[in-house]
């Protein structure tokens, strides 16, 4: 069978998305299973030979680690799904089939433990990928910050020229964004619950099986096999460990977003502030070094907002204890947002290691408005000198093209300014460069 999807319209996850395969889903299911009959063996309610010959049959090889070493068809798998409405029901026929019938493998439990548990199996791997994306990214931004930090640039608001700024304060801005998705990434990720609760939630199949005082620790020896968090409670329609990492997520996905945008409007041509350090090419106009990277990371931003909007749709209203398509559409939602923020992540880190300042199209862009890029600054200063009615006429007479500087000469009462200084943009950026400093120390304090 050819793969359903390849990434030709998704080109952002290409490369990047091989932990959220199909391939993976199917050896964390196989790995959720094994991981319930070590976790009855660490609690001594399995035979440690039985325990033994299951986890060599499909080749466990550590706790947090994917079992990899079975021979199941994924795409007849996916065939045999339709008719359960889920992977686990015909996987665990063909486990039993290599393991032995008195191999015990998901005993006592429902397929939602099996499917949650293997989903947040793979969404933890991804997270702490996409958490390392965005750790690289933030190390290139910190060293770009600093490198520019104080080269003047134009500040644009709502389109226009506002007031002076500096290249390393839009890093560092950026920066900022990126390590507040680091942290929320990473609780997200470190948060992720196992799940068992058998049939309804309540556990009884396995109180029938061990007992009370063993049943209530079995999530936990369960979820220290798959390396994940264990639970306060079974789950099933508890639904806050998807909801907070889609969160966390489209965050992510946000704060490359927002950089993406700006590397994009800033390597417009008539701007040419930045640039992709390896631009792309067009089929038909040879001149052209498109920002294609920004254009991908742009692709997932726009995406990503949807997705975890049907997260909250699906799995904060699920209802009753198992609910009747709601969990089911999680799956795909969610592993398409994971998609996307491994691919825009990883798009990033290597756009921001790349980036390039033309240092002449940015001093030219900030003298575009022949010193009214200061107005704000002059109107703070002149004002208590001249008044405000004079310093309006000033700036609408050289906003049509009369000489700023001449004017501001020619004022009487501006005989004993430094009005060279006055005009200078590096003199009105602020604490731009205390800004950049903590934000590259990590002193935001």
């Amino acid at each position: 069978m050819t793969a359903f999807d390849l990434g030709l319209l998704s080109p952002v996850t290409v490369g990047f998305d091989d932990a959220v395969s199909d391939a993976a889903i199917l050896d964390a299911l196989v790995t959720a299973e094994v991981a319930l009959v070590r976790a009855r063996g660490a609690l001594g309610l399995a035979e440690p030979d039985l325990v033994a010959r299951v986890s060599d049959a499909f080749g466990w090889t550590g706790a947090g680690s994917p079992c990899r070493g079975h021979a199941i068809d994924a795409a007849a798998l996916a065939a045999a799904s339709v008719a359960g409405g889920n992977p686990v029901i015909p996987l665990l026929s063909l486990l039993t089939d290599a393991a032995g019938a008195d191999a015990q493998i998901h005993r006592g439990a429902t397929s939602q433990d099996i499917m949650d548990s293997a989903l947040m199996f793979v969404a933890a791997h991804a997270g702490r990928e996409v958490s390392a994306s965005l750790t690289s990214t933030a190390g290139a931004l910190r060293g770009f910050a600093a490198e520019h930090r104080g080269e003047v640039a134009a500040a644009r608001t709502l389109t226009q020229h506002a007031v002076p700024t500096t290249i390393g304060l839009r890093a560092a801005n950026w920066l900022r964004g990126v390590q507040r998705a680091v942290a929320r990434v990473d609780a997200a990720t470190e948060a992720l619950p196992a799940q068992l609760g058998g049939a309804g939630g309540t556990l009884a199949s396995f109180v029938e099986l061990h007992g009370p005082s063993e049943a209530a620790k079995l999530p936990a020896a369960y979820a220290a096999e798959l390396s994940l968090a264990a639970p306060d409670a079974p789950w099933h329609t508890t639904r806050w460990p998807v909801t907070e990492l889609g969160d966390a997520l489209v965050q992510a996905i946000d704060a490359v977003g927002v950089i993406a945008a700006d590397v994009a409007t800033l390597s417009r041509t008539e701007i040419a502030e930045l640039s992709e350090g390896a631009g792309g090419g067009s089929s038909a106009m040879p001149q052209k070094q498109n920002p294609a990277a920004s254009v991908l990371i742009r692709s997932a931003a726009l995406r990503a907002p949807q997705l975890g909007a049907t997260l909250h749709l699906a799995a904060a209203l699920a209802v009753d204890e198992r609910p009747d398509g709601a969990w089911h559409a999680e799956w795909p939602t969610l592993r398409e947002l994971l998609r996307l923020a491994l691919g825009a992540t990883g798009t990033a880190a290597r756009l921001v290691s790349g980036l390039q300042v033309d240092a002449d199209a940015v001093a030219r862009n900030l003298a575009q408005t022949r010193g009214l890029i200061v107005a704000e600054r002059l109107s703070l200063v002149l004002t208590p000198i001249i008044g405000k009615a004079r310093v309006s006429q000033i700036v609408a007479h050289a906003g049509r093209g009369g000489d700023l500087a001449a004017l501001l000469h020619a004022e009487p009462a501006l005989a004993g300014l430094d009005i060279d200084a006055l005009l200078d943009p590096a003199g009105y950026t602020g604490l731009a460069g205390a800004l950049v400093d903590e934000a590259v120390s990590g002193d935001e304090s």
